[in-house]
């Protein structure tokens, strides 16, 4: 199949392309803003990744974030080809009152990232209602490793603090709050499963694997690194979710399986490539 990739170079989209060629399909990159783009090239398929995903950035720009999120999700709409898999967040679901959480449970987004992220999946809803495409959502809960560079996700900020790139982790609470963390390889390989399986219509799938505290993850960093992760301890934040873990039963229906996501596994891939980061730090100095 040939498969539109919008957001081809970020850091999912990297590993999705990867992973497309892979099982045999043939990724074509979007070319330019996808609010703005022209009609979709001649595919078979679109993975639409283009997005912003910083929650705290949101509620400082919500506007920006509906323009981006929403936007861009409709203007590929306009001229869908016959699949379109879409990248959405656990956000949407807010703070479910059980742990686990599967697809069914009502949405309750908390702030304008995931509420934005709610709106594409409604226009996405809708166009496969009115028979315009075949429609998968998979709600990505947090993915970890891959030499990830965003420095507001823990296990990637608790490396930055080991190695000393970055200051002291900020723990709100006792740091038992749990999070489900997935490797962005077991994602793409989640995008490639959503491209060639299902049913039509409109399905949604929870992709996560590993449920982690966060000190489950500092210590689990301390000993893959050999180095203390320092800590600032901070007041928890009121109404904070305690548990989100993913119900991933659906999408194993389909043959999906997590083959990297284990929390040791995550986060020697993450540190490998935060001693990278730094010996190129180190090099770069030494040529300056």
């Amino acid at each position: 199949m040939r498969v539109l990739v919008s957001g081809a170079s970020g850091y999912v989209g990297r590993v999705v392309v990867e992973e497309l060629a892979t099982a045999g399909h043939v990724p074509v990159p979007l070319v330019g803003d996808v609010r703005t783009c022209g009609p979709v090239p001649d595919v078979d398929a679109v993975v639409h990744l283009a997005g912003l995903a910083r929650v705290r950035e949101s509620f400082e720009e919500p506007v920006r974030y509906y323009d981006v999120n929403v936007g861009g999700t409709l203007n590929l709409l306009r001229h869908p080809p016959p699949r379109f898999v879409l990248a959405s967040t656990a956000g949407v679901y807010g703070a479910p009152p059980t742990g686990l959480v599967a697809e069914d449970a009502p949405r309750s987004p908390g702030n304008p990232y995931a509420a934005s992220k709610a709106a594409a999946e409604d226009a996405l809803a809708w166009a496969a209602r009115a028979g315009l495409v075949s429609a998968v959502v998979l709600r990505l809960f947090n993915v970890v490793g891959g030499g990830d560079r965003d420095d507001t996700r823990v296990v990637t900020r608790a490396c930055g603090a080991a190695s000393g790139r970055l200051p002291p982790v900020e723990v709100f609470g006792d740091g038992s709050a749990v999070r489900d963390f997935v490797h962005v390889r077991d994602v793409a390989r989640a995008f490639v499963v959503a491209v060639g399986g299902g049913g039509a219509g409109y399905e949604v799938f929870n992709v996560g694997a590993t449920p982690a505290s966060v000190t489950g993850v500092l210590a689990e960093v301390g000993r893959v690194s050999g180095r203390e992760v320092p800590v600032v301890r901070r007041a928890a934040h009121p109404g904070e979710v305690r548990e989100l873990r993913a119900d991933t039963t659906r999408l194993r229906a389909l043959g999906w399986v997590p083959r990297c996501s284990g929390l040791a596994d995550v986060v020697r891939d993450q540190w490998a490539a935060e001693v990278g980061r730094e010996a190129a730090g180190r090099e770069g100095a030494a040529r300056g």
